[in-house]
């Protein structure tokens, strides 16, 4: 997995490609908690595959968004990725993007 970061006024966005499962998780833990920023984007158009491990990290992320008044949006879910976020029941948990725009949109408002 290879995790970029980007910034598009005050939004950061984290853009994670590959696979994200039990292996790759805790890189993009740690990268995250790495980003200081109360206007985040997490761009999962290059993800084509997300087990628990890696919604585990993007719902502790949402929680603690939540928790410090920041504002978090997920952006170009995939097919495989979206079904993956239904079937867990955790779409309702974000605010979720069709493109990386939208979802800066939506962040900064």
């Amino acid at each position: 997995m290879e995790i970029f970061q980007d910034r598009d006024g005050e939004a950061v966005i984290v853009v994670p490609s590959g696979r994200l499962d039990s292996l790759s998780a805790p890189a993009l833990k740690a990268a995250l908690a790495a980003v200081d920023a109360r206007r985040l984007v997490v761009d999962l158009g290059g993800v084509d595959y997300i087990s628990s491990a890696g919604l585990g990290v993007l719902f502790a992320l949402a929680k603690r968004m939540r928790e410090t008044g920041g504002a978090l949006a997920i952006c170009a879910l995939g097919d495989q990725v979206r079904r993956v976020f239904d079937l867990a029941g955790y779409i309702p948990h974000f605010t979720v993007a069709a493109t990386r725009a939208e979802a800066v949109a939506l962040v900064q408002a």
